[in-house]
């Protein structure tokens, strides 16, 4: 289908590893729609404008409530790849009419946002996608989930080497989400609480079968899950280290491991396990799940544009066609 209709995507950020990816996943799936790469680096806006056509770079203001750009830009959606502590980014697109997509947020954060949709509830389409890697984890979960009939836990493992951080901004979002961040939040017993002591971390093997222990992790994965499953016990956890890939000597590698436990649809219980990986790390991952929310957020999927709303991402994207679209660009899945 042809996009030319549609007006452009601002992707602040967009000259970083992860949201230059982005902005490249974007161009492949959807050669006809205008991007506009926004960045304090106006030169390396450009040069990634420049490399994947029909784009422009600018200079990007967040300690503005304009961004700095000029009166009378216009923009489908504003996707920023950075933790925006101003939150003009989001203020910026209620004022103009664009969807927002938010993916660097903890579950300790959500007061904010929330306050800005609540007051403006009809101006655009709000999309807090702040799940691990903007939805690798929760969009196979939820399809897996319909193998069983009923669930008891779902534990959830990612591992994200220490080689494969991506730029400042990442590392500062990775700083502020594990060492400044409250305890993780779980569900235990069906409750939410914040894991202390016995919770707060496990022992895990990874898909390499080494077995090492894990930290309590707390990205919107747990919410999502929990809204959507009767689960009794949820957590995610993380190992920030060497992947599997790189002890064999490979180009680092980002896994996520899903245990669900359960009773299946044929009767049986027990744990079912799935382990999925891409072996070129985070960027490419992220940047399809960024992609998908995009492609929601403007129709570029042949429905109608997300009315204005705050979602998080499943309630819009169908599970099926997110895990499809991982798989399209490398995800690779494996049940055991």
């Amino acid at each position: 289908m042809t996009t030319n209709t549609h007006k452009p995507v601002l992707i602040i950020g967009g000259s970083g590893i992860v949201g230059s990816t982005a902005a490249r996943t974007l161009r492949q799936l959807y050669p006809e729609l205008p991007i506009t790469i926004g960045g304090r680096d106006v030169a390396k806006a450009e040069a990634v404008a420049k490399e994947i056509g029909n784009a422009r770079g600018v200079a990007i203001d967040l300690g503005r409530a304009d961004l700095g750009l000029p009166a009378g830009e216009s923009f489908g959606a504003v996707v920023p790849f950075l933790k925006d502590e101003t939150l003009n980014s989001l203020r910026y697109a209620q004022a103009t009419g664009a969807g927002y997509l938010s993916i660097s947020s903890g579950v300790f954060e959500l007061g904010p946002e929330t306050a800005f949709y609540i007051h403006k509830p009809t101006a655009v389409p709000v999309v807090m996608a702040s799940s691990w890697l903007a939805g690798v984890a929760t969009f196979p979960t939820l399809r897996f989930a319909r193998e069983f009939s009923r669930i008891d836990r779902i534990e959830i493992t990612a591992v994200l080497d220490e080689q494969d951080m991506g730029g400042p901004a990442a590392a500062a979002d990775f700083e502020r989400l594990t060492r400044t961040a409250p305890r993780a939040l779980i569900v235990k017993d069906g409750k939410f609480v914040w894991a202390a002591d016995e919770d707060a971390s496990r022992t895990v093997v990874t898909v390499d079968g080494v077995e090492t222990r894990a930290i309590g992790y707390s990205p919107f994965d747990v919410l999502s899950l929990a809204a959507v499953t009767d689960a009794k016990s949820i957590r995610f956890d993380l190992i920030y280290g060497e992947s599997a890939n790189r002890r064999r000597g490979e180009h680092f590698s980002t896994e996520t491991i899903i245990e669900i436990t359960g009773e299946n649809k044929d009767g049986r219980t027990g744990l079912s396990r799935y382990e999925l990986s891409h072996p070129r790390g985070q960027a490419p991952v992220t940047a399809v799940g960024v992609t998908l929310g995009i492609e929601r957020l403007l129709g570029l999927d042949g429905k109608a544009p997300a009315a204005p709303g705050l979602y998080l991402p499943e309630v819009l994207i169908d599970p099926d066609h997110a895990v499809r679209r991982f798989q399209e660009f490398g995800l690779l899945i494996a049940g055991k």
